[in-house]
């Protein structure tokens, strides 16, 4: 149920019909605009937003869809069906090209159907085959004119036709020249056809000269036009012979009407599919333009938004500014809100927009808030905006205000949604407020879910009182006194009608005496809103700057960790490898000692073989001795050098020295090393680390150039995007990169999933993220390297 009757002009939803019809291609789309209508059934909503969402992707990805020839065959299926009538070739040859259309627009789907089963199911019903087109085609050419052989019997008379015109054409040359070279013939004037007959222009005072029959004349009298005895035969065998092709080609057309008033059921579903179809794709071209998308739908009851746009507000400031998005909840415990704050601050707009992306999506259209939100399905919707006065009943503005108020309460139920705008205003401030509570008492005890707005203190009270409402506020700049078009959700909001009426001019004497007269009590109030709301930003923006330098914490915590793990590693590797070589050294001494003692015995120390063991041993030796260190030339580093620990491919920047120790910032993560464990990054040590990696068979400089640091997998399914995912990475990781893009769309959400759980693998990542809302929002996913 909706309430009013009024409801869909009221919130616009008008605008948004002609925004579809001018979208659609043709009368038949433009129907099912005007058909289009609020529902309560779950299912059938899922569905129309499904194909909604479906159709979006196809236009997303510049998919090759028909988009000609999307013709309404209501007309022609009409006159198919009464007997003895018959299309004219034009209309079967639109009929022709728009059976085409709807052949490969279920083909299209058909072949996609994994990837499209709401579209593909629409094609279900659709059974016209290219045997239809053919039968046309086979009768009819692209001119729109019976083809000679759609009969034996009409290439006959068309054959005998043109012989017959050709004859004529002859014996009318031989006739008017023998009256040219008479000069009976007007200068310039060539034979021509009246009344479907070749005639001879004759000038007047020579007709009697010629022998025939005259079948017109002039508008001068001057010239006649005279059919000559001797055509006057073959005139008439013509126009038999016209009759005789106009009679087949009638027989052909009503012969070929016939064998589609057979198929007319077939022809029915297969334009309601073309139909629906151009629907559909009106729908999704209102999408895009809106950016909207699917929340999380429910069959219940439930309102989670985040990132909601009025679509019309977001139309018309395209380009110009951005539209501040609404995030609001209604639930179980809390089901209605009561919006209060100053003039022109944005809480009509807040509830119009509550009350149409709600309408548009149970009409089965997409709406712009973020796929991460949750919508549930309300049995009906109330609306209470505007001046509705009728002169007619002699109802006043507040009059017509209770009436609808009345209405609520006798109707609305637990799967209502109700919304009040200016709730209590139109009459006296002290009984407006007092039955405007007792309106809201009276929903609350039923259920009702709802939004109205408000500038009555008694309600703010009672909101922040009673169980199962909340206040809200639409934020206020009162610096510069201007509306931020911001909701907040928890505490009721100021009216600012004082700083406002200073702000234009009010004198100071009557500000101050406006201000006694409020009464201190309420000023109090009102002061004490305002600080809250200023001590509740302040809290935020310091809550802010602590998360963000908590994670960056965790962020240098966890690179320390792991470079500290790293060092711990390499240390324990290079004493094992010394351990191991220091063992097999000493068991080749020993091995070498022995043997020398045993040759020296066996040979009884003769001085020839004693000085030849001799050398061995001092060979052994030198093999023995630690390596002397490489003298390098010593170098000098200062600040702001590039560098590198010894043997590490990883470098930094130089911060600070002190005595021998230096701090170098290693990416994100600064640390103290001894100034004789780093060296200076040179073209050289460059050349080096490039070289190891290049033994590896890795081409880094190849690598840097080609990199992309946007992955695009919209699309693409899901079992082959983790591979490409993983070879994207590799590659970001071996390069160093620093931050990464993944566009994977905002559909369904599946591919976001998939990809942000794949990441949470690597150790090398930092921080996962979505885009900023203006340049993808969670559409694309950022991705920030350690």
């Amino acid at each position: 149920m909706i309430y009013p009757d009024s409801f869909e002009e009221k919130l616009g939803f008008n605008q948004i019909r002609q925004k579809l019809k001018a979208y659609c291609h043709s009368p038949a789309g433009e129907d099912w605009v005007d058909r289009m209508r609020f529902s309560s059934e779950h299912d059938f909503i899922r569905v129309l937003l499904k194909q909604n969402l479906e159709f979006r992707q196809i236009l997303e990805k510049g998919e090759t869809f028909p988009s000609q020839h999307f013709l309404d065959a209501s007309d022609w299926i009409q006159k198919i069906a009464l007997e003895g009538n018959w299309l004219e070739a034009d209309e079967f040859l639109q009929l022709a090209y728009s059976l085409e259309t709807i052949i490969a627009c279920k083909n299209f789907l058909v072949k996609n159907a994994e990837v499209y089963p709401e579209l593909f199911r629409m094609t279900e019903p659709v059974t016209v085959t290219a045997s239809l087109v053919q039968n046309i085609t086979t009768k009819i050419d692209d001119k729109a004119m019976v083809r000679d052989s759609a009969s034996v019997e009409l290439g006959r008379v068309r054959k005998k036709l043109r012989d017959e015109q050709g004859r004529l054409r002859k014996l009318a040359d031989q006739i008017y020249r023998n009256a040219v070279s008479e000069s009976w013939v007007p200068d310039g004037a060539l034979p021509t056809i009246r009344d479907g007959r070749l005639v001879i222009p004759i000038q007047a005072e020579h007709k009697r000269r010629l022998k025939g029959f005259i079948l017109d004349e002039s508008a001068t009298g001057q010239t006649v036009f005279m059919e000559p005895a001797e055509l006057l035969d073959a005139n008439n065998e013509i126009r038999d012979l016209e009759h005789a092709e106009k009679r087949e080609v009638i027989r052909i057309l009503k012969e070929l009407t016939d064998s589609f008033r057979v198929q007319l059921p077939a022809l029915k579903s297969a334009y309601r599919f073309l139909s629906q179809l151009d629907f559909v794709r009106a729908k999704a071209k209102f999408s895009l333009d809106i950016n909207a998308d699917l929340p999380l739908l429910t069959d219940k009851p439930e309102l989670v938004w985040y990132v909601a746009k009025h679509p019309l507000l977001y139309l018309s400031l395209k380009g110009k500014r951005d539209v501040v998005p609404l995030t609001l909840e209604l639930n179980e415990q809390q089901r209605m809100l009561l919006v209060s704050g100053p003039n022109a601050g944005g809480k009509s707009v807040c509830l119009k927009t509550v009350g149409l992306l709600q309408y548009m999506l149970q009409c089965g259209m997409l709406i712009p808030v973020s796929d991460r939100s949750r919508a549930g399905i309300f049995k009906s919707i109330f609306l209470d905006i505007g001046d509705q006065q009728s002169i007619e009943n002699d109802l006043s503005t507040y009059s017509s205000h209770l009436r609808n108020m009345n209405m609520f309460i006798q109707s609305a139920t637990d799967k209502s949604l109700v919304l009040m705008d200016e709730l209590g205003s139109g009459t006296d401030p002290d009984f407006g407020g007092a039955i405007a509570q007792a309106i809201l008492d009276a929903l609350l005890q039923r259920r009702v879910w709802g939004l109205a707005t408000t500038h009555y203190y008694n309600l703010k009270l009672f909101a922040g009182q009673q169980p199962g409402i909340r206040n809200a506020a639409m934020r206020f700049d009162d610096e510069h006194l201007e509306p931020l078009y911001m909701l907040d959700i928890g505490k009721p909001g100021s009216s600012f009608a004082l700083e406002i009426a200073r702000k234009t001019g009010l004198p100071k004497s009557t500000l101050q005496e406006a201000e006694k007269l409020v009464g201190k009590d309420l000023a109090g109030v009102e002061s004490m809103v305002r600080s809250l709301e200023k001590e509740r930003q302040e809290l935020s923006e310091k809550i802010k700057r602590m998360e963000k330098q908590e994670i960056e914490l965790k962020q240098s915590l966890s690179r320390y960790q792991t470079l500290s793990t790293d060092l711990e590693t390499r240390k324990k590797d290079i004493i094992n490898r010394a351990k191991e070589d220091a063992a097999t050294l000493l068991k080749n001494t020993n091995r070498e000692i022995e043997k020398t003692i045993r040759h020296i015995k066996e040979n009884k120390a003769e001085k020839k073989e004693t000085l030849k063991v001799r050398k061995n041993l001092e060979s052994l030796t030198q093999q023995v001795e630690a390596p002397k260190k490489e003298t390098k030339p010593v170098q000098t580093l200062k600040e702001g050098d590039r560098v590198r620990i010894i043997g590490q491919e990883g470098s930094g920047i130089i911060l600070t020295i002190q005595g021998k120790n230096a701090t170098v910032q290693f990416g994100l993560l600064k640390s103290v090393t001894k100034l004789d464990k780093l060296e200076k990054i040179t073209a050289a040590v460059e050349k080096e680390i490039v070289a190891r990696l290049r033994s590896a068979g890795i081409n880094v400089h190849e690598k840097r150039t080609l990199f992309n640091s946007t992955l695009d997998i919209r699309g693409k399914r899901v079992d082959e995007v983790l591979g490409i995912l993983d070879q994207f990475m590799d590659t970001a990781i071996l390069l160093a990169q620093g931050e990464l893009r993944i566009l994977h769309g905002k559909g369904e959400g599946v591919l976001r999933k998939v990809v942000r759980d794949h990441l949470k693998g690597y150790k090398e990542v930092a921080s996962i993220k979505d885009e900023h809302i203006e340049r993808g929002g969670d559409g694309i996913t950022v991705v920030v390297l350690k």
